[in-house]
């Protein structure tokens, strides 16, 4: 925190305008996030795209996609719209039973498409403002209103409460490492063209991870198919 102030003081007029005034500190933490991403994430979402057969890696990301609903279903209520909830409450159920615990998707079908909602679009969506971006360590981009948004999904998300011998992090970290590995697998070629095309990479992250972030509060626009998910 004392370093986060610190850098606060050096602050240019562009940091301003991009709402980061941490952005001395932001690049460093930037800096090392691409650099282990480089060496470990990148190779390993490398490796599992080239050794796992691709409908494998389809039916892996229904599955984890699936587990994910009921927070969806959640902050869809939070937000009054009970048409997208049930959309996400009747996906999860037809998934999850007829599709095999969510390996199959049967419910896009059934015209019941999927989407994703958080607590943070949820607070974004009442006009809770975002506050200054950061870059977290290990994590990524991120500002106040999701970090905060993130501990509420945990409390709605009923696989928190499932112990095992009295804990629950048997399940939570694996399914968090297969969830990195499927969405890395899944953007890199769309992070490589970013990286070829950017002159300054770090900006051009903070304004895609905002353009994603608005859209999907906005439930869709503007239209950013194909950004890479962050």
């Amino acid at each position: 925190m004392l370093g986060l102030f610190l850098a606060a003081c050096s602050t240019t007029q562009e940091s301003i305008d991009q709402n980061d005034p941490f952005e001395k500190i932001n690049r460093e933490v930037f800096a090392f996030n691409h650099g282990l991403d480089n060496r470990v994430a990148l190779p390993a979402a490398t490796f599992y795209r080239s050794a796992a057969p691709p409908a494998f890696r389809e039916h892996l990301h229904y599955f984890l996609t699936n587990l994910h609903l009921p927070v969806t279903f959640a902050n869809d209520v939070l937000q009054g719209n009970f048409e997208r909830g049930g959309e996400a409450a009747g996906r999860f159920a037809v998934n999850s039973t007829v599709g095999f615990v969510g390996v199959f998707d049967v419910a896009t079908g059934w015209g019941m498409p999927y989407h994703q909602e958080d607590f943070g679009q949820t607070m974004g969506w009442y006009g809770v403002g975002e506050g200054p971006y950061l870059v977290v360590p290990l994590a990524g981009p991120a500002v106040p209103r999701d970090i905060a948004g993130g501990v509420v999904d945990g409390y709605l998300n009923p696989l928190g409460y499932i112990q095992w011998k009295h804990k629950n992090y048997y399940f939570s970290w694996p399914l968090r490492v297969l969830a990195l590995v499927d969405s890395r697998s899944l953007g890199i070629d769309a992070l490589r063209d970013i990286q070829r095309s950017s002159i300054d990479l770090y900006a051009t992250t903070r304004s895609l991870y905002r353009q994603s972030r608005n859209a999907e509060i906005h439930n869709g626009q503007p239209d950013v198919m194909g950004l890479p998910d962050f």
